[in-house]
């Protein structure tokens, strides 16, 4: 919400020194969050004037139309005389006012003015557009052109308000009030301790059997719909200059008096308004959910298909608005039009006033189901002041016989489902015990009144919530506005004392290891949305079985294409591979740990739980049976090069084997060692995908998958090249740990090496073949290692080569040759036994 500063000081008599930053720092101490304060006209000095177009000569023989301008500008240029503007802009004629900067001024961003040839002739000065000004654009693209009204050599820096501060509050869920001058006027009133002038307190007129008929067909979503009329409006008024600026320094853009005046008072009283061409609404105007498939065009433009949970207006012909959010094209105020002929201007000059209370729900569920977030819809899902609507359509009137020469029908429909004042009921001290800090009985009522509260009561008070505040619903919220009334800076600041003793869980501390293992090893972290959604796993090639198609889905998702909470990490880190990539980052090695959410059919509906005491042990279980499982992942992803080649040496691509290495990176941080065989897993290459293996209590269990993504993956994600990637549980690592982790012993004994090579058939795993050398080579291996894998003619057809490592090395004494050879060969024959390898050599 933008709230210019010389707006503000209508309903709230501010010192005239204070500032906007000194508005902004109450504000922020009564609990809005401004933002920051715009300083509009900063640097700008005059002469700025009002002058009027004498004559215009067209300049040519330039790639642009360029016009040489005669402006009488009155004593402003202090000789009286005419004053030589040359000008580009299309939009204006001899005869109109517009705004004319002269020598010697200076606009915004330090833009100094003088006199200049330019084109061929002397220009002195300049006439403005509203974007030199820094007013913005209005529309037009061009020049400002006045009404004729106003004399030339008046200061236009005045007339048009170009100095003013103005506050950018963002405003809260709660704190819907706040998106108009009447709540944020009502907050300064408070902060500053200053009486309050409510532009809501109108004479209205009263209701009675003449108004415009209308018809609530669903009383639940329109508790309130008052409607007025107003004719034999000029179709040729004009929005008067100080509504103008109004409108644009608060963020919106003039379109017509009518629609103008709906939404200053919009923008004023919170209460958004609609006006309807009275000559193209077709019988009463009704209030009903639409039929499923009905269809609307708004003023947008777009043809909208209803659903059946839409609130809509109607008359006889079907939808003319959607309720709450916009109306529709076929009943729009007319834009003023010249007959050629005649000169005569038409538009509209009747107009039906609507002003309704929509239920907050409906109409947040419809903007969000047709993608439209109007302003209208802003306020209504955040609550709307219902008493409001009368005044608001009263305020509306009274500007359009105003403004626009009209006049006010007797008739007044108001429709009104009976509702009685909201109370609550809370104990004298209950803020003193929710913030720690004895308020007393008579500041607790003053804050409470200082809101708009009713207050009744000593000990116990009886409390009746003002309409425009529906976010009190309980003796908490009341508590809440006493305390930051207050201001929470009084409150008292206790650091909790940690219990001795505690510290990281054994998982917590596994977490932080693998995330520091995997940033040493060059991996960069990143954090993604835990969103994903089927499109997805489609392109990733995932079966319609595959368990990862198993997922939480939201019931109000951020987006549509993503509903589902992520059952793999793999997503996420491709999506950021790819943004990064195509900023130019061709070397990348990125890394994420979390959770992924897989659904089992059996999680039990939530409990809501209460929040006035610490849950009991069943309502903590009932709330843990309705979560889905939640298995901790590690991933990584890789492309480009995973070693620069520089003065150094040559560097070498990222591969599959890197993504293989990061899974035992990870693994060894648990004092795991994984075993590594072959497997076929999408999304990765069938050829080039490894599955990771752990012993869990004697058995081989899957705790993830490494490897070369699939071409066809990697073509329709649009990833570079030999993207590779490795996604491990953590959880099934954790199982997999025999006892605490060990810390390694440095042995003062040398290590005695023995390299081995073994033919076998080309189908035995290289895993197999390990486990058969680590089983036979007994307690004095300290480490096997594949270093060559090699087949041709020497083996023979079917085979291959594996070439490895062992290092020996004893406790307790150096070993002797004969010792390290024995081993070697005892691990030589189980690997014989087991796999049939034969000793290459």
């Amino acid at each position: 919400m933008r709230v210019p500063l010389s707006w503000l000081r209508e309903y709230v008599d501010l010192p005239a020194t204070t500032t906007g930053r000194d508005v902004q720092e109450k504000l922020i101490e009564v609990g809005l969050e401004v933002e920051t304060v715009e300083q509009l006209g900063e640097g700008l000095s005059g002469p700025l004037v009002v002058g009027q177009v004498l004559t215009i000569e067209e300049l040519d023989g330039f790639k642009k139309p360029i016009r040489f301008c005669t402006v009488d500008v009155g004593r402003a240029n202090g000789t009286g005389e005419p004053q030589e503007i040359v000008c580009g802009a299309r939009n204006f004629a001899v005869g109109d006012k517009v705004v004319v900067v002269l020598p010697g001024a200076v606009l915004p961003g330090d833009f100094k003015i003088a006199a200049r040839k330019t084109y061929g002739k002397k220009s002195h000065g300049m006439i403005c557009s509203g974007d030199e000004l820094g007013m913005g654009d209005d529309g037009t693209h061009g020049i400002i052109v006045l009404p004729p009204e106003y004399e030339v050599g008046t200061d236009a820096i005045e007339l048009l308000e170009l100095r003013d501060e103005v506050l950018d509050i963002a405003v809260t869920p709660d704190r819907g009030y706040c998106l108009s001058m009447r709540g944020v006027a009502r907050e300064a009133a408070i902060a500053f301790g200053l009486p309050l002038r409510d532009p809501a307190l109108l004479d209205v007129a009263p209701p009675n059997a003449g108004g415009y008929p209308v018809q609530v067909g669903d009383p639940i979503g329109c508790d309130r719909f008052t409607a007025r009329t107003v004719t034999g409006l000029d179709p040729e008024a004009r929005t008067p200059i100080w509504m103008q600026r109004r409108l644009q320094k608060a963020g919106m853009r003039s379109v017509s008096l009518a629609v103008d005046i709906t939404n200053y008072v919009m923008l004023e009283l919170g209460q958004p308004l609609h006006a309807y061409d009275r000559t193209t609404v077709e019988g009463p105007i009704g209030v009903r959910r639409a039929t499923p498939g009905e269809e609307l065009v708004t003023l947008d433009g777009t043809k909208r298909v209803l659903d059946g949970e839409d609130l809509v207006i109607t008359d006889n012909r079907g939808p003319i608005g959607l309720a709450g959010v916009m109306g529709g094209a076929n009943t729009e105020i007319a834009a003023p039009v010249a007959d050629p002929g005649t000169g005569r201007v038409h538009g509209t000059t009747d107009v039906v006033i609507e002003a309704a209370h929509f239920d907050a729900i409906s109409i947040a569920r419809t903007a969000r189901r047709h993608r439209l977030s109007s302003e209208a819809a802003k306020r209504f899902e955040r609550g709307v002041d219902p008493e409001a609507a009368s005044a608001a359509a009263q305020r509306t009137v009274d500007l359009l016989v105003l403004l626009a020469g009209g006049t006010a029908e007797d008739g007044v429909t108001e429709v009104v489902s009976p509702r009685g004042p909201r109370t609550i009921t809370i104990p004298a001290d209950h803020p003193d015990r929710v913030a720690g800090v004895t308020y007393g009985r008579e500041t607790v009522v003053r804050r409470l009144q200082q809101v708009g509260c009713d207050v009744y009561g000593q000990d116990e008070l009886v409390v009746t919530v003002p309409s425009w505040r529906p976010d009190l619903g309980d003796p908490n919220d009341l508590a809440e506005e006493v305390i930051r009334l207050e201001g929470y800076e009084n409150l008292p600041s206790t650091l909790p004392l940690p219990p001795a003793g505690r510290g990281l869980t054994e998982r917590q501390r596994l977490h932080r290891r693998v995330g520091r293992a995997l940033a040493g090893a060059g991996y960069v972290e990143t954090l993604n949305y835990p969103f994903t959604g089927p499109a997805v796993l489609d392109q990733l090639g995932i079966e319609p079985d595959d368990p990862r198609r198993d997922a939480v889905t939201l019931v109000n998702p951020l987006s549509d294409e993503e509903p589902d909470l992520r059952t793999t990490l793999i997503p996420g880190l491709l999506a950021a591979l790819r943004r990064n990539y195509g900023r130019g980052n061709h070397d990348l090695a990125l890394f994420e740990t979390g959770p992924v959410f897989r659904a089992t059919g059996t999680e039990l509906p939530a409990r809501r739980l209460v929040v006035d005491r610490r849950p009991t042990d069943d309502e903590i279980a009932s709330l843990d049976a309705s979560l889905p499982q939640q298995p901790r992942r590690a991933a990584v992803v890789l492309a480009g090069a995973r070693e620069q080649a520089g003065w150094w040496g040559a560097g070498y691509p990222s591969g599959w084997a890197d993504a293989v290495e990061a899974g035992r990176a990870v693994a060894r941080e648990a004092g795991v060692e994984l075993i590594v065989r072959q497997d076929q897993h999408a999304p990765w290459h069938p050829g080039r995908c490894a599955a990771l293996l752990a012993l869990v209590d004697g058995e081989e269990v899957l705790v993830g998958n490494a490897g070369e993504l699939h071409p066809r993956v990697v073509k329709t994600l649009g990833l570079p090249e030999r993207t590779s990637a490795m996604e491990i549980d953590l959880d099934r690592l954790e199982r997999a740990v025999a006892g605490s982790l060990q810390a390694p012993r440095i042995s003062t004994f040398p290590v005695a090496t023995q390299d081995v090579a073994l033919i076998v058939d080309a189908s035995v795993a290289a895993a197999d073949v390990e486990t058969a050398l680590r089983d036979g080579a007994g307690e004095l291996l300290e480490s096997v290692r594949l270093f060559d894998v090699f087949t041709g003619e020497q083996v023979g057809d079917g085979k291959k080569s594996l070439a490895y490592a062992l290092r020996f090395r004893a406790d307790d004494r150096t070993l002797t040759a004969e010792e390290a050879t024995a081993a070697r060969d005892a691990a030589v024959a189980v690997a014989v036994e087991r796999v049939g390898a034969a000793l290459r050599g």
